[in-house]
């Protein structure tokens, strides 16, 4: 059979799945301003359906989705649903500039996909700014009519999302931080579920509870959807088993503690086994730069029925790792394997290599006159990915510019992102961290072009300059395989025997280890334009990102559609 024809049977193979079973679900999120009280401050924020977070969406592998969005509040927004591979839907995947223009106030888009062979806990969230402190959601896969889950079928399923608060508005942080060049302030608090917890002051109502019954089986699914804080999460005296990560299962992990980025998601199984009284769950910032964190601890409880209340007994709460342990976010994020059933399209052989540096720079403060910013001789901070700083476009999105077939896309984009840092250097010497050659990087709007269905391995490699950091790497469009992890500067020689090519872990975000660098694999067979970027919020406004802008295939299944009537224009 040739390769057309073979690409033909695979489309037809996965069309009939995603109508297999089937039904179409439908959601209208509206956008609006509300006045929310925590930490003893009430102000308005921005939120959907009244809520934060917003409703949890739930649907089945194979399902469309519809989902009505209506803007009503004073900001621009676009909506991201993170880790859905949105395959001929790319003018849904909602990254504002990348693939749509945003929401102005007063505006209305459906955002039209299918779900197809995924199954697990995604989320969906804001796309444009800081706003996506307020804006977010959990999106949950289920499988198909008549499959299950490849572990016994839990008692009870429960959302457990982690985000922050801001005692400001959104607006004005984010603004005072560009100003400034330095960044928004820290967040006043963490949340769980959208609550504080009881550690804070004038918390009492602003703490999430779970009830259990024991020796049930509770499915947790974690949602890591704070701005920029990594985080560590136990329960009191209670072991965890992940079974899933980014919406792709796992083998079974026992742990006592998860970590994660912003962007992750983590699925754990929880047996309510202990001495039934009340424990705290609690969330403390995973910090291993130099840089300011958010130094507070978040908590729920989590209450046995038929056991004592909190107000006799006050909850046992975790011991956490200490705010900078690498080794333990290390040792949770290196060790998860996927099941061999899983790993079915792992590209053994490789069409296109990348070697991708990332990390903090500084660039002009471009305030205009005399101004100057709060960075090193009055710059402002930004980051890079070889070299380049990524300046996201406002006039049309690259998605429009790259496959609308018109002159109108002229100077939006150049497809000249390079394949190897544009300055080869020690990248993880600490040496670095004030060098003035190496500080400055370039403002552009420069993406790589990924021919159809080629095998790409990435590998990303932290820098040392301005210090040392663990970067939550988010490709939209694509889950990816993770060969390897380490710390110290890649070497393409030694480091090749270190790769995962039987059962490695399947993400759509990995997390960077702090001074060191991790290999993904994946196919490039979903047409597009897909933004992969730090999905720490302020790294990604400095700059840290690129776009892949994956080309169309040879027959019509793989290419991709005209854009909808209601797509927002700029």
């Amino acid at each position: 059979m040739g390769r057309s024809m073979l690409l033909v049977a695979c489309a037809f193979t996965l069309l009939l799945a995603s109508v297999v079973s089937s039904s179409v679900v439908e959601h209208t999120l509206v956008v609006k301003n509300r006045m929310l009280r925590r930490l003893c401050y009430e102000q308005e924020v921005t939120v959907v359906n009244g809520s934060m977070p917003g409703p949890v969406i739930r649907v089945r592998d194979g399902d469309t989705l519809i989902v009505h969005v209506l803007n009503q509040s004073p900001i621009n927004i676009s909506l991201h649903w993170h880790g859905l591979f949105q395959r001929r839907s790319g003018w849904a995947d909602g990254a504002a500039y990348i693939t749509q223009c945003p929401l102005v106030p007063g505006s209305n888009y459906t955002y039209k996909f299918n779900i197809t062979d995924q199954q697990g806990t995604l989320w969906w969230h804001e796309h444009r700014d800081l706003s996506r402190a307020t804006i977010y959601g959990a999106f949950i896969i289920h499988p198909r009519h008549g499959k299950s889950y490849p572990f016994p079928k839990p008692d009870k399923e429960v959302p457990i999302l982690f985000g922050e608060w801001w005692n400001a508005s959104i607006t004005d942080v984010d603004n005072q931080g560009f100003l400034t060049g330095l960044g928004p302030n820290l967040s006043d608090a963490l949340t769980i579920n959208g609550k504080p917890g009881d550690l804070y002051p004038c918390p009492k109502k602003d703490t999430f509870k779970l009830k259990v019954k024991p020796d049930n089986v509770y499915l947790l699914r974690l949602v890591n959807a704070a701005v920029n804080t990594q985080l560590f999460f136990k329960i009191a005296n209670h072991n965890l088993t992940v079974v899933a990560v980014d919406a792709s299962y796992t083998e079974p992990y026992s742990t006592d503690v998860v970590v994660s980025g912003p962007g992750q998601t983590v699925d754990v199984l929880l047996i309510a086994n202990k001495p039934p009284k009340s424990y705290y769950m609690a969330i403390q910032a995973y910090s291993s730069s130099v840089a300011a964190f958010v130094n507070t601890t978040a908590t729920a409880i989590m209450e046995y029925e038929g056991g004592p209340t909190t107000s006799s007994i006050p909850p046992e709460l975790p011991l956490l790792p200490p705010f900078n342990d690498t080794p333990t976010a290390y040792k949770f994020y290196s060790n998860l394997t996927s099941p061999l059933r899983q790993v079915s399209n792992l590209p053994l052989q490789v069409d296109e290599r990348l070697f991708i540096t990332i990390g903090m720079s500084i660039s002009p403060c471009g305030l205009g006159g005399n101004a100057t910013c709060g960075g090193p001789n009055g710059t402002r901070f930004s980051a890079n990915m070889n070299g380049l700083s990524f300046q996201v476009p406002t006039k049309l999105s690259i998605l429009q510019a790259a496959f609308s077939g018109s002159n109108q896309n002229q100077g939006v984009f150049t497809a000249d992102f390079p394949s190897q840092p544009l300055v080869t250097f020690d990248y993880t010497n600490p040496n670095n961290t004030l060098n003035q050659t190496l500080m400055f990087s370039q403002k552009s709007t420069s993406v790589k072009k990924i021919p159809f269905n080629s095998s790409v391995e990435m590998v990303f490699q932290n820098t040392a300059v301005l210090g040392v950091e663990n970067h939550p790497i988010h490709l939209h469009g694509y889950d990816f395989y993770v060969l390897a992890m380490g710390f110290g500067n890649y070497n393409h020689i030694q480091d090749v025997s270190k790769f995962n090519l039987f059962n490695p872990q399947m993400r759509n975000t990995v997390a960077v280890p702090a001074g060191g660098w991790a290999v993904i694999r994946f196919r490039a067979d979903n047409p597009g334009a897909w933004i992969m970027h730090c999905h720490l919020e302020t790294h990604l406004s400095w700059g840290l990102a690129t776009a892949l802008i994956v080309e169309e295939g040879p027959t019509p299944f793989y290419k991709l559609p005209p854009p909808p009537s209601d797509y927002p224009q700029c």
